[in-house]
């Protein structure tokens, strides 16, 4: 008899610490269902990159004076620099430049390193091809000017969500007091002293 009352407590215990672990994730599910989505509406709304983003390089290729310094600090000599010596004006005549993209790390050195500032990052990252060689871009297509998100006029722009100010809901009207994904960051540095 006794030992029916102890597997009968047993059992009583492992439903009830059972019921406690599933309340802890709806919990979890139910705090996330109050949080403001941060679904972004693709290709109807983009976010825009932030002012450092490493996206899609741009060559100016009248600055360009074939140093190919770009090629010596790229971790993966990426950069093809093809050039002539002109033996009249005692110089390198650059012919091709070009850059694979289906390749590039987006580093950065080449931009960082170059004399003359004839590379920069722009904030392009729409670059899927059905062909990986046409990934490939030569002087012609590096020096088109960058796509911008907000120059788009069928595009929303939308500020990366996590960041926006505090109170704006503004990219999903949604109804007020909705809360943002995510901790502000006057919330974790507040966290942060009160846990040392």
């Amino acid at each position: 008899m006794f030992s029916m009352l102890k597997q009968v407590g047993d059992y009583a215990k492992g439903t009830i610490e059972a019921a406690k672990y599933i309340g802890q994730g709806l919990s979890v599910t139910f705090d996330h269902m109050r949080r403001r989505p941060i679904t972004v509406q693709y290709p109807y709304e983009k976010l825009i990159p932030s002012e450092r983003y490493r996206g899609r390089i741009h060559y100016e290729f009248d600055k360009c004076i074939s140093c190919e310094v770009c090629v010596r600090v790229c971790p993966i000599n990426l950069p093809v620099v093809d050039w002539e010596f002109n033996k009249a004006s005692k110089k390198k005549e650059l012919k091709h430049y070009s850059i694979d993209f289906g390749v590039c790390i987006f580093c950065g050195n080449c931009v960082e390193y170059c004399p003359t500032n004839c590379l920069s990052m722009t904030e392009e990252y729409e670059l899927a091809t059905y062909d990986r060689h046409e990934l490939n871009y030569d002087n012609v297509a590096l020096g088109r000017l960058p796509y911008k998100v907000t120059q788009d006029p069928m595009v929303t722009p939308l500020r990366e969500l996590n960041y926006l100010p505090k109170g704006v809901i503004e990219p999903h009207d949604l109804p007020e007091g909705s809360q943002r994904a995510g901790k502000h960051p006057q919330d974790i540095i507040e966290e942060a002293k009160s846990s040392s």
